[in-house]
């Protein structure tokens, strides 16, 4: 008997994220579920690995008709948690990582910073397809569990893109899918390949303090001049349509690196030796 696909499901938010429960409860369809997530809000905490060696506690995740998912939490970041999660509680390989629903939109360079896509590339480092999805929310519901945040919409996207992902193996150089939803989104809502936009999206706010400046906050701030009709950041403010950004772990920047290289030459002191780069086979 064919055992049906294992799916990974982590949110930055915490393991009792509201966000968190209508993703499981989107894809818990589609194969067994495993959810391992933070044992408290996360936000912010990008790929990091803080050391611990607390144990796992079981936390079941129970959706509104009664099914109760088998969960665990401990308190350590999103990547760590799926990284433990996959090597330590998997009872084989995963098919697919959800991580998400997050209170807030992952767009422009500010992505490196997310728990949400940090947690999703650490199990693409892991061999396993991911998906990160976010939900646009207001700034203040970013690290909240407000219940009147309406996750139908983005639960939708998340069902149908972790199926596409179950359904077909992503292209070479593609690890993962970062969507992000717009907040008044519907089923209907159309969706856009896009890439990542390489503006900052969120602006720190800094305010004079008693002892020197300091941060408070920050809020969205977007250059419409200079931004990219093909961005995640152009797809979600001005189209008011789901951004679906392929996603690498590679962060190598494929310029010429034989140009690049010409100019280190000229530019570093000639006592420091070099090798030409390498020529690929065709």
């Amino acid at each position: 008997m064919t055992e049906p696909p294992l799916i990974i499901v982590t949110n930055d938010d915490g393991i009792a994220s509201p966000g968190l429960r209508a993703a499981v409860g989107a894809v818990h369809s589609l194969g067994e579920l495993l959810v391992v997530a933070p044992k408290r809000q996360q936000t912010g905490a990008g790929r990091s690995l803080p050391p611990t060696t607390d144990p796992f506690e079981p936390y079941p995740i129970r959706l509104p008709d009664g099914t109760e998912i088998a969960g665990f939490t401990v308190d350590t970041s999103p990547a760590h948690v799926v990284r433990r999660g996959i090597l330590l509680l998997a009872p084989r390989p995963p098919a697919l990582l959800v991580s998400g629903i997050n209170y807030g939109e992952n767009v422009g360079v500010g992505v490196t910073i997310s728990g949400t896509v940090g947690a999703a590339i650490e199990g693409a480092t892991l061999g396993v397809p991911a998906l990160a999805i976010s939900l646009e929310t207001d700034i203040e519901h970013h690290t909240s569990h407000d219940e009147s945040v309406d996750f139908r919409a983005a639960a939708f996207f998340t069902q149908v893109f972790a199926r596409a992902l179950l359904e077909f193996t992503l292209p070479p150089h593609t690890d993962l899918l970062k969507v992000d939803v717009p907040r008044h989104a519907t089923p209907e809502t159309p969706w856009r390949l896009t890439r990542v936009s390489r503006q900052n999206y969120f602006r720190s706010i800094v305010v004079e303090a008693e002892n020197g400046r300091a941060i408070k906050g920050y809020t969205r701030e977007i250059d419409f001049n200079r931004l990219e009709p093909d961005s995640d950041i152009h797809a979600l403010v001005v189209d008011h349509v789901v951004s679906v950004s392929p996603m690498t772990v590679d962060l190598t920047a494929w310029a010429d690196r034989r140009i690049m290289w010409r100019e280190l030459q000229v530019h570093l002191p000639p006592s420091v030796p070099n090798a030409p780069p390498h020529r690929p086979h065709n």
